[in-house]
């Protein structure tokens, strides 16, 4: 993993400036179980209602609280940077059982690097661990664009690996990647997601609003689902929706929310009592303001 990939990863996380990050290597957080997955939904533009989540890593710190992934992203090995992504693929996988324990179908999606769909033997750990349920609707693994495609051969045949074990590809931040048309042929996708600043004040930037109709249009003909990230204004939600796109997510919509928050959300929406889980643990107050993911 270069350091522009660091730097593009921790991007995809967070987007606030922050003076000098407390750095914690990923490792040292795992060995003491301060790695948390949080989830931000991403709501069916069209039907209005909740489709599925991103799973998003978090550092509690036990001294410095919440620690957001400019702390522990940039520079970290493939080592590492596999260590997180296995950690991510397995806790979501555990987590699905969970929400929908409560009623709830969740459609729920994972970060993974290039370099950990050659690294880690995906498609064995979700065929060990996946749910048994007749009812769950797979794993999205979004890896950004830029990424895919310096291996476009390499991508297609981990999707045609990872598709018998129900796991399809997103292309994430499309747009910032410059790919050609005839690179994503090849590539089976199952969603393509419209980067950020693309999405930002589309309702009134004709460049913007040329990128996002041309990517919806695309993602349409080659049979998949466009995914809006960074949804932040009501007109931009509003043209995205003339626009044609399927899915969004951002700070309008929702924010990222720990896993026991959205486990409680979720059980509210469906009036039902929590299933008995670990303990809660305590969300700063400055964390929903502070997390500007997508």
């Amino acid at each position: 993993m270069t350091a522009r990939d660091a730097n593009n990863d921790t991007r995809r996380f967070s987007s606030l400036p922050v003076a000098a990050p407390t750095r914690v290597a990923i490792d040292e957080a795992l060995r003491n179980n301060w790695l948390e997955i949080w989830y931000q939904p991403k709501i069916d533009l069209k039907r209005k209602c909740l489709a599925g989540a991103e799973a998003l890593a978090r550092i509690r710190h036990p001294q410095e609280g919440v620690l957001w992934p400019e702390s522990f992203l940039p520079g970290i090995d493939d080592e590492s940077l596999a260590h997180l992504t296995e950690h991510a693929l397995l806790t979501t996988l555990r987590n699905w059982t969970i929400f929908a324990d409560v009623g709830v179908n969740l459609h729920l999606s994972i970060n993974v690097p290039a370099s950990a769909l050659s690294k880690l033997p995906i498609a064995d750990i979700v065929a060990q661990n996946r749910p048994q349920s007749e009812n769950w609707p797979g794993l999205i693994l979004e890896v950004t664009e830029d990424q895919i495609v310096r291996d476009i051969a390499m991508a297609k045949q981990c999707a045609a690996e990872l598709k018998a074990s129900g796991v399809t590809i997103a292309i994430d931040d499309f747009g910032a990647g410059y790919s050609s048309f005839s690179s994503l042929r090849d590539l089976p996708f199952a969603e393509l997601k419209l980067d950020g600043s693309f999405v930002k004040n589309c309702a009134v930037d004709a460049t913007n609003a040329a990128i996002c109709q041309t990517a919806i249009d695309l993602a349409h003909r080659f049979g998949s689902v466009a995914v809006a990230k960074g949804i932040e204004s009501m007109a931009d939600l509003q043209a995205l929706l003339v626009m044609g796109c399927d899915f969004g997510q951002g700070m309008l919509v929702a924010p990222p929310t720990p896993k026991e928050r959205f486990l409680e959300l979720l059980s509210q929406r469906m009036n039902k009592p929590r299933p008995r889980a670990e303990p809660a643990v305590s969300e700063p107050p400055a964390a929903v303001a502070a997390d500007r993911v997508a």
